[in-house]
């Protein structure tokens, strides 16, 4: 069944139309500010109780039983928590209204349990990114744009402990010896920190939020991230088991439009994915998720992506799938592509498709490999067949800028064409970006690939709009 069919698309027969697109199209302006002004209600009726939750904390410690806790469940912890809280705000007869205290319940746990008072961002779904730059300084990324809030902590000393709270569960440590630790929380986010003497305004942290809901291609349809016949296309370049890969910036949602492509593999392959940190939400039921290592506290134990790589490789995959090119592992990946394991798909930080392409040979040559430059392009334009651009524009929005197919080598450069490309016209008094996906008349090269896989694909699917206008 054709992707058009299952996702409802449009008639495709009518021009694309210049649009400005929200980065989250079902969340309107007003609704932010709504957020917003209530997060900074309820700050402020905190800062009143701050003086109220210093003397809790404090009580709260010398009540507990220490010599059950590590035997409680957190549920059953987080109950003691509450108990405690009531029981205290009872005796010191402080009159306030349910709400209150429940707000001031929570914000005691979150000190005990969670990450204090960022927290709350944590179970916020709009926000991808927090990032705290000492103690006085905490920004979020929310709808795709960055914006400080008024959150802060006591001091250096509160971040340290949250810092530790972080990677004590995964058995690292942080100090001055070690003072950079790359962690997961539960729910799959990733956590950087990175402590003075290399900070030098105060402990740092980075967290990148792992999606609660995973996002589909027709959520990307409506994000307008790409259009019907791209998305089309991208399904049969997955089905015919074409290598992909996808390119874009930090935040650019590679990992996301991976996910969502990962979608169209048949449910009767058997799909091995190698991650740093595991993100991959993969729908198919004959799956192996790997993930690398980082060095214990001796500084030992460490397993690479290029150790899972040439493992994989023993464990008779139909499908490899790399979270990210990032080291010495590209020249295996292309390897592989190379030997019979068709339809791999990977992503790579690059500000374009050329630039990929340049970043890739950069890495096979600092892996240390001796190779001529001419002959790792000629591994590279032989192993990857298509490439997709993702960019996050100035609004915050993600857009696929680029799908382009890879010729072959003239002399000794790799020659590529676009197949479907983001024309920008303009932002908009709002600061939106105004602009259109067009095909650009190019037809692919592995256009005979798709119909030997039965796939077959419009005819008009990659005309020009001005094409189609006469």
């Amino acid at each position: 069944m054709a992707l058009k069919d299952r996702l409802n698309f449009r008639d495709k027969a009518r021009p694309a139309q210049p649009v400005a697109v929200d980065p989250r199209e079902s969340v309107t302006t007003r609704e932010r500010e709504q957020k917003r002004e209530r997060e900074q209600r309820e700050r402020e009726r905190l800062q009143v109780f701050d003086p109220l939750l210093e003397r809790l904390r404090g009580q709260i410690m010398e009540r507990l039983d220490f010599l059950r806790v590590g035997e409680m469940s957190k549920e059953d912890l987080r109950r003691q928590i509450r108990h405690v809280v009531e029981l205290l705000i009872g005796e010191m007869n402080i009159e306030m209204n349910e709400s209150t205290r429940a707000l001031i319940v929570e914000s005691v746990e979150d000190e005990m349990l969670g990450l204090g008072p960022i927290q709350q961002y944590l179970r916020d779904p709009d926000v991808s990114d927090i990032l705290v730059n000492g103690a006085k300084e905490v920004y979020i990324e929310r709808y795709g744009k960055l914006e400080k809030t008024e959150t802060t902590f006591r001091d250096d000393q509160h971040v340290m402990q949250i810092i530790e709270r972080i990677v004590s569960q995964i058995g690292r440590h942080i100090d001055e010896s070690s003072p950079m630790v790359d962690a997961r929380l539960q729910d799959g986010s990733r956590v950087n920190a990175i402590i003075p003497p290399l900070a030098i305004d105060g402990p740092t942290l980075s967290i990148r939020r792992f999606g609660i809901r995973t996002i589909e291609m027709r959520d990307l349809l409506g994000y307008g991230t790409l259009t019907e016949p791209m998305a089309e296309l991208l399904q049969g370049i997955v089905r015919a088991r074409i290598n992909i890969l996808i390119s874009g910036g930090t935040g650019s949602g590679k990992t996301t439009l991976l996910n969502a492509m990962s979608a169209f593999i048949p449910h009767d392959e058997r799909i091995i994915t190698i991650e740093d940190s595991a993100e991959l939400q993969m729908l198919q039921p004959h799956v192996v998720r790997l993930e690398t290592r980082p060095p214990n506290i001796e500084g030992r134990g460490t397993v690479t992506q290029r150790d899972l790589v040439r493992n994989a490789l023993r464990m008779r995959p139909d499908r490899i799938i790399l979270g990210e090119v990032r080291g010495d592992e590209a020249m295996d990946m292309m390897q592989a592509m190379n030997t019979g394991h068709d339809g791999s798909l990977t992503t790579l930080h690059a500000n374009s498709t050329r630039d990929a392409l340049t970043r890739l040979e950069t890495l096979v040559l600092l892996a240390g490999h001796q190779i001529p430059d001419k002959a790792i392009r000629e591994h590279v334009a032989s192993a990857l067949e298509v490439l997709v651009h993702v960019s996050r524009l100035s609004d915050g929005s993600r857009r696929v800028t680029n799908i382009s197919e890879i010729v072959g080598m003239e002399g000794e450069v790799i020659t590529t064409q676009d197949i479907f490309a983001f024309q920008k016209l303009g932002v908009d008094e709002a600061g939106k970006v105004i602009g259109r996906h067009i095909a650009l008349g190019v037809r692919p090269h592995f256009i005979e690939r798709l119909r030997a896989s039965g796939v077959h694909l419009p005819p008009d699917l990659f005309a020009h709009p001005d094409e189609e206008l006469r």
